[in-house]
């Protein structure tokens, strides 16, 4: 065994593997920056070059890509409000609200430095755990993993707050637009309406774009000023950011450890781990106030899993040649490409290079947060800058960014579609993280339920595992407010008062409405899918139940507590929604590149106010960054009229 340690070292540390590491480390950084593209598509940028390699030196250009993209997408989720990938939605929360405070530096820093914390910690758990995990994976079926995901969805309750019931209807309703398309079991198509953009349901990326990015970006066009509304220098931010991880160490090693859990899991993943990790952070606070409003614990948690989970889930890769993630998935097919088969002969026969890859993986976390740090600081003084100097960039970035999910026209109008109910949501005070969440959940709970019930029948859910799964999602639950509860009566008892009754729930147009379209929706969809068969139907009849009794309650509960009125209004943020949807059939008409072009240029020299030769050296900027990428992912945006006279 020691032997085969030191090999591994000396593969690690030769000078080619070193190279080709901080190569794919760069490229890995870049493809998170960009929000949309993720690992997948930077896989898939690198795989081309693996032919003739030597396996050591390419899977080190790999890894140094797997281990940095969750860091790097952390600049587009902190600074702009876009979730740079499906692992760093939680991290918008909180991490954009400290941007808009300015406290971008102290977010990044923190973000950057438990990133890579998470990630050596997921390094050394998985060292130790690649000899033991094989009977640990293979003992989860799918009613444990169904009952993970469940444990997901329990995140909601916590993340609702005062609430409840709005929160459970957006995550009723989000479990029903995670339906749409084919079911899983039975081959029947959902609520797709006729349209054939429907038929494999909405892409993760263009519904995270909708509902966080669009919102964001309209309320700062509204408000005219830069995204952080407070000075804040910025050298202290970055200290005060280091000295946060310090102090929250107990939290960045708990939620390295849940990342690395949940990464060995195959489907699960970063598109869970960030929001139960999220959700525990909540949970474990004694001062819960901040959360949403910009708490460094609702950086820190997720971001400290999102790395060690990348870690995980190079376990079922490695050990069965079953891909943990989207990324492991196109990892896996360099493997082959390098003739190496995985499973469990990769370690009775490969253990040394096994290592390599597990040590390159903490090596290049190292390496990715060192330059994300020393980048931190002058790319935080973005936030600096006037949102109208941004914000067609940024607009142009999110559409492209959508563009890439199915590389469909469809994607554009769906972003659009999904960015009118987050400005609902955002104006409404509705939890947006709880709609992701059952967004993200549907199809996995839906499919895991499914394979429960045809192999294991009613036995699937009397299995020990799935027990101890279950009274997790009762503690998440209902410990909270019991304990809330206790504490308030005990606080009350001690002071000699009677407890402070509850204020009045308010309400506005913008509730009404909601409830008015919600309740629709859930009508509409019964009778769309009245016919289907009842494995076919469970999930979105699931849904519908939720959504409706959770609107309905919610109503009761106005009714009951004779809430408030309060003033809610749309006004400019659905002037600039209809703006929207005329760029997005201007790009249609005359094409995607000279629209977005035209459109930088236009904004920038009218409503920014800048000089006219910087206008149009930021507008072709923008045109050579959307030709340079059609040339290295080999796409062809919605032509128009025009765009094939220009550009071919």
């Amino acid at each position: 065994m020691l032997d085969i340690f030191l090999s591994s070292l000396g593969q690690l540390f030769t000078l080619s593997h070193l190279l080709f590491m901080v190569l794919g480390v760069l490229v890995g950084l870049v493809v998170g920056i960009i929000p949309g593209l993720g690992g997948i598509a930077g896989m898939s940028l690198l795989l081309p070059f693996l032919y003739g390699m030597e396996p050591t030196v390419a899977l080190g250009m790999l890894m140094g890509l797997v281990a940095v993209i969750p860091t790097g997408d952390t600049f587009a989720s902190v600074l702009l409000g876009i979730p740079g990938s499906s692992a760093s939605q939680a991290t918008v929360i909180d991490g954009f609200s400290l941007a808009k405070r300015g406290q971008a530096a102290r977010a990044l820093s923190s973000a950057f430095l438990s990133s890579m914390i998470g990630g050596i910690i997921g390094a050394v758990v998985l060292t130790g755990f690649i000899l033991i995990a094989r009977p640990l994976v293979l003992s989860f079926s799918s009613s444990e993993l169904f009952m993970l995901t469940l444990l997901g969805l329990s995140m909601v309750a916590v993340l609702s707050g005062r609430d409840l019931f709005k929160g459970l209807a957006a995550c009723g309703l989000g479990l029903l637009v995670g339906a749409i398309g084919m079911a899983p079991a039975t081959g029947e198509f959902r609520m797709n309406f006729g349209l054939d953009y429907l038929y494999d349901g909405l892409p993760l990326v263009v519904v995270g774009l909708g509902i966080f990015a669009l919102p964001e970006i309209i309320d700062l066009l509204v408000k005219r000023g830069s995204i952080a509304e407070e000075p804040c220098k910025l050298g202290e931010g970055w200290r005060k950011g280091i000295s946060d991880v310090r102090e929250q160490r107990g939290l960045v090693a708990r939620c390295a450890a849940i990342g690395s859990l949940i990464g060995t899991i195959p489907g699960l993943a970063g598109s869970v781990v960030d929001w139960l990790t999220y959700g525990h952070a909540v949970q474990s606070a004694k001062d819960k106030s901040e959360f949403g409003k910009g708490d460094i614990r609702g950086v820190i948690a997720p971001e400290s899993a999102n790395n060690a989970c990348a870690c995980g889930a190079m376990v079922p890769t490695l050990l069965f040649g079953v891909p943990g993630s989207g990324t492991a998935a196109v990892f896996l097919g360099g493997l082959l490409l390098l003739g190496l088969q995985p499973g469990v002969g990769m370690i009775e026969t490969h253990l040394d290079l096994t290592y390599t890859i597990i040590w390159s993986l903490a090596l290049a976390n190292i390496l990715g947060a060192a330059l994300c740090l020393v980048l931190a600081r002058p790319v935080a003084s973005l936030t600096r800058v006037p949102f109208a100097t941004l914000a067609p960039l940024i607009t142009v970035l999110i559409m492209f960014a959508a563009f890439q999910a199915t590389r469909s026209s469809g994607d554009l109008l769906a972003l659009g579609a999904v960015g009118v109910l987050g400005v609902l949501f955002k104006q409404a005070n509705w939890s947006r993280p709880a709609f992701l969440i059952g967004f993200v959940l549907a199809p996995g709970a839906e499919g895991y339920f499914y394979q429960a019930v045809q192999f294991q029948g009613t036995d699937a859910f009397m299995r020990p595992g799935v027990v101890i799964i279950g009274a997790l999602i009762l503690s998440a639950m209902f410990i909270p407010m019991i304990t809330a509860a206790w504490r308030k009566r005990r606080e009350a008892v001690s002071v000699g008062a009677a407890v402070t009754p509850k204020a009045a729930p308010t309400l506005g147009v913008i509730d009404v409405v909601l409830f008015a379209a919600l309740l629709g929706t859930a009508v509409i969809a019964w009778v769309d899918i009245v016919d289907l068969t009842l494995i076919g139907g469970i999930m979105p009849r699931l849904a519908i139940a939720i959504l409706a009794l959770s609107c309905l309650a919610e109503i009761i509960r106005c009714i009951i507590l004779r809430s408030r009125w309060e003033h809610q209004a749309i006004g400019l943020q659905g002037l600039w929604l209809v703006g929207f949807f005329a760029l997005v059939g201007a790009m249609l008409l005359l094409g995607f590149i000279t629209v977005a072009t035209l459109f930088c240029f236009v904004f920038l020299l009218t409503i920014a106010r800048l000089k006219p030769w910087v206008a149009a050296v930021m507008a072709m900027g923008v045109t050579a960054f959307l030709v340079g990428m059609a040339e290295f992912l080999t796409l062809t945006y919605p032509s128009g009229l025009i765009d094939p006279w220009l550009f071919g």
